[in-house]
């Protein structure tokens, strides 16, 4: 059996064409639940991408999550992303891999993974340029708004700076940072299409009802945008 089901331009184009809300994973923001329960709310409202984002569990107990991650994910038909650890991704058959500035180079990453969907975060425009040119599949621009995921940071972009980020390249990206459902008509009115959330979704009480909410927003915006 093939280590992925579909290739590498397949998998992309379902990223390109289906993501709206991509839902990354905080157990620790989940109101008591585990990562599982969450992936399961998420996945249960019809998201069609997820990363795992756990940087506390031990080796072993990351890999086991990493691997119901893929079941679940495949039967679900979604994508499955693991942040930072590509011997995670590999040995799960993760779908990709997202790095951020001080993970290893999307450069060094695509040698080890050719086949990897590689997302990169982008914090300057510069980065946002260059992301093609190192090899990533897409970019995250970000972060918009103040967050509660990633401490220490002041430098928070806002969504004006979507349209000149995304002006750098023409890989597709994703937003995130702060963003909360009523920001989806201003994101998506300057061109996200693709928003990236953490406790937006890891602290609602109905996990599954708010991925279809989200998902539902960013769709008839985006609709309303092409009209």
């Amino acid at each position: 059996m093939p280590l992925f089901p579909l290739t590498y331009s397949q998998r992309l184009q379902q990223f390109i064409e289906q993501v709206t809300v991509y839902p990354v994973s905080c157990e620790k923001l989940a109101c008591g639940r585990t990562d599982i329960q969450w992936l399961a709310g998420v996945l249960a409202g019809g998201a069609k991408i997820v990363q795992l984002r756990d940087k506390t569990s031990d080796d072993r107990s990351l890999l086991a999550k990493a691997k119901e991650f893929r079941r679940m994910t495949t039967e679900a038909g979604a994508l499955f992303i693991v942040n930072n650890r590509i011997d995670i991704a590999l040995l799960s058959g993760a779908d990709g891999l997202h790095l951020g500035n001080s993970d290893i180079p999307a450069q060094e990453a695509r040698i080890l993974g050719p086949d990897l969907i590689i997302g990169v975060s982008a914090n300057t425009e510069e980065q946002a340029a260059a992301a093609k040119e190192i090899g990533a599949s897409y970019y995250n621009i970000g972060p918009i708004f103040a967050t509660k995921t990633k401490a220490g940071l002041h430098n928070f972009i806002g969504p004006q700076a979507i349209a000149r980020y995304s002006a750098h390249s023409d890989l597709p990206f994703t937003v995130m940072g702060g963003i909360k459902k009523e920001h989806i008509a201003e994101l998506t009115a300057v061109g996200a299409r693709r928003l990236a959330v953490v406790t937006a979704l890891t602290a609602a009480d109905n996990i599954a009802q708010e991925t279809r909410l989200w998902h539902g927003a960013i769709v008839q915006k985006l609709t309303e945008k092409e009209v």
